[in-house]
């Protein structure tokens, strides 16, 4: 199994895993060396046996009355009693193939080094000695070959495996103990940040301190202590937006209250008439600002979900300039646009039209009666560019900046109006990944220039 795929939901868990698993693998790997080492060893030890075993016997064979006697010494057998109750078989015989003693059918070794066979159904290891006699004529050298089976042998691999198995084992049990130790002592800043954390109110958004921290976890103090600032900047954004649209509504919710007290008490019909038709120009007013006030919350980043729909920006120009024909035509204001065919742009559909909504109705508002309102559509140098010129009074260099923020009304300001159209188009421009600039109409009014990414630029750079 992968540690990647393996879904552990403590941290202290994983960290441990990722340490103990791979010297686990390694112990492992360890212990795969130490049982060829430990066989190698045997065979070593085995065979340093089996050659002195030969070579007791083969200095124990002599002349005696001119005849070549075979001792086998006790001690060459006995070197073999290690209380797993081995076998020894043993073959000696002269260079012309006769034997002298021991087993006739036992296999032969090579002089130089060591066999394993089966014999009489037990499984041997051999060694064959040579060895030079004195005064044996061509019988000499003679050929010694000592057998024995292997349960000593094979008891000596067990032993040494299983104490290099204990060793590896004890090792990895070790080595976990000191890792959970230290990742007791290595999160304690975690635990410490996740109890400043609780132990907070709802309303506490102040910064974080841990005292301790490492390097690794301070970005992550860094990085919570600035969402915290950024949730504090956006809370208090927040209240000052209910604030001020709390104040914006008050005014004209008593005016119209005023209104149709004022409808109430009328018995002509025609001031009757007049006070309804002023309570019904206020209740457009205050569905206008309430239609506002619910586009600037949907334009605030991460009110809504985020789209890509591709807006014909030509298209949704001319639907906006119809809907706001008639408001034209009552203050004979010449309303016109100005293209050259589809500009395509990437975005949220709905909140683009609500821009040059905003862009129109603001152009129209504080236009003079038979001034005009032009808008403009063209891309270059793969940006969309919207552009809409008025025949108003303008707005001083010095005020341009500040009227881009919500229910701001420069003074002296003739014009009825919210403060929030230009705040919207900022929202929704920069959402889109666009900008927007103010400058001065030919005509003398307010020109706002809108820039907005080209669709095919987006989607290549996508």
């Amino acid at each position: 199994m992968r540690i990647g795929r393996l879904r552990i939901g403590s941290l202290r868990l994983q960290l441990l895993a990722w340490v103990v698993l791979p010297l686990a693998g390694l112990a492992a790997i360890n212990l795969w060396t130490s049982q060829r080492n430990a066989l190698a060893t045997a065979d070593l030890v085995t065979d340093r046996m089996l050659v002195g075993s030969a070579r007791a016997i083969a200095e124990q064979v002599a002349m005696a009355d001119d005849v070549l006697d075979a001792t086998v010494p006790p001690a060459a057998i006995e070197m073999f009693d290690t209380g797993d109750r081995d076998s020894v078989y043993y073959h000696v015989e002269t260079a012309g193939g006769r034997l002298l003693t021991g087993y006739p059918d036992l296999p032969v070794a090579p002089e130089h080094g060591s066999i394993e066979a089966s014999y009489r159904d037990h499984p041997l290891r051999l060694a064959t000695l040579s060895h030079a006699v004195i005064g044996a004529g061509t019988d000499s050298p003679i050929k010694v070959t000592v057998g024995v089976t292997l349960a000593g042998h094979d008891a000596m691999v067990r032993r040494l495996w299983l104490s290099a198995f204990a060793q590896q084992l004890a090792l990895v049990a070790i080595a976990g103990v000191f890792v959970l130790l230290g990742l007791r002592r290595g999160l304690a800043p975690l635990i410490r940040l996740r109890d400043a954390v609780r132990s907070r109110s709802r309303s506490d958004l102040d910064p974080v301190e841990v005292s301790g921290a490492q390097s690794e976890i301070r970005p992550l103090i860094d990085a919570l202590n600035a969402y915290m600032e950024r949730v504090r900047a956006q809370m208090a954004a927040q209240r000052r937006f209910i604030a001020n649209a709390a104040h914006q509504l008050r005014t004209p919710l008593a005016l119209l209250s005023t209104q149709a007290s004022y409808a109430l008490r009328e018995t002509a019909a025609d001031r009757r008439q007049e006070a309804l038709v002023a309570l019904q120009a206020s209740s457009g007013k205050l569905a206008r600002l309430a239609e506002q006030l619910l586009t600037l919350s949907r334009a605030e980043p991460g009110s809504r979900r985020p789209r890509a729909d591709r807006i014909d920006l030509t298209e949704a120009a001319r639907h906006v300039l119809e809907a706001q024909a008639p408001a034209a035509i009552d203050r004979a204001i010449d309303l016109g646009i100005e293209e050259n065919g589809p500009v395509t742009v990437v975005g949220d559909g709905t909140m683009l039209r609500e821009m040059i909504v905003n862009l129109v109705d603001n152009a129209l508002r504080y236009s003079k009666p038979g001034g005009s309102v032009t808008v403009r559509l063209a891309a270059s140098d793969g940006e969309a560019e919207l552009t809409v010129s008025d025949a108003g009074p303008g707005i001083a260099p010095e005020e341009r900046e500040h009227v881009f923020e919500r229910f701001y009304r420069i003074a002296g300001a003739t014009e009825e109006g919210s403060g929030l159209g230009l705040a919207i188009v900022r929202e929704v421009v920069e959402n889109a990944g666009g900008s927007v600039t103010l400058g001065d109409a030919a005509a003398g009014g307010l020109k706002v220039e809108v820039r907005l990414p080209l669709a095919a630029a987006k989607d290549s750079a996508a």
